[in-house]
């Protein structure tokens, strides 16, 4: 028998299934929802919907878009010439964050994965080698996780790409700014010498 009145027990099982939200999560959202107004309740879930209905994949690099090209193809003052080759759309949050990075975005969605059946056919690989073939990319910059399907996915694309005579970088990792050595795994610490560079 749920714990509480049949909508407000499935709107918490609901909320249950987003990652990262919890039983008590998922209550405190729900109650947060029952105690809005009929507005905001309609506002979310339109918000939701939305989501659903008005969003797609920009055609060129396969980031989310709410129309044929996303917001970095559009833009005329970005480098088409460099390409920053992420697994997922929110990782491109992170690398535009630093407000360093001027060139265009590639989104595989995902990374490869033999052990979960996730092979190159999977992921969208084959319109960022025709990108390429276009003639106006001269750098790609491999910015996968550090994570062993990312590494796996970083060697392949350099492996594919290189011959296509474009030059294939890797972004740096190691010991994140402002931690102490004392804490960082032997695989960080290993990264960061492979990643020293002349001062």
């Amino acid at each position: 028998m749920p714990d509480f009145a049949e909508p407000l027990d499935r709107l918490i099982n609901e909320f249950k299934r987003l990652p990262g939200i919890g039983q008590k999560g998922a209550q405190r959202l729900a109650f947060h929802v029952l105690r809005s107004s009929r507005d905001d309740a309609e506002h979310l879930s339109q918000a939701i919907l939305d989501v659903k209905d008005k969003l797609g994949l920009c055609s060129v690099c396969n980031n989310i878009s709410d129309s044929d090209l996303c917001r970095f193809c559009r833009d005329p003052h970005r480098d088409p010439k460099v390409v920053c080759v992420v697994e997922e759309p929110p990782n491109i949050i992170g690398i535009e964050t630093t407000r360093q990075f001027e060139g265009r975005y590639h989104v595989l969605h995902g990374a490869l994965s033999p052990l979960r059946g996730i092979g190159p056919d999977s992921l969208k690989i084959k319109n960022l080698v025709e990108r390429i073939g276009q003639g106006e990319i001269e750098e790609i910059i491999v910015a996968t996780n550090p994570t062993v399907e990312g590494e796996a996915t970083a060697v392949y694309l350099a492996r594919l790409l290189k011959p296509l005579g474009v030059t294939v970088t890797r972004i740096g990792m190691g010991v994140p700014v402002g931690s102490d050595l004392e804490f960082a795994d032997e695989v960080t610490m290993s990264k960061a010498i492979e990643g020293r560079r002349q001062m």
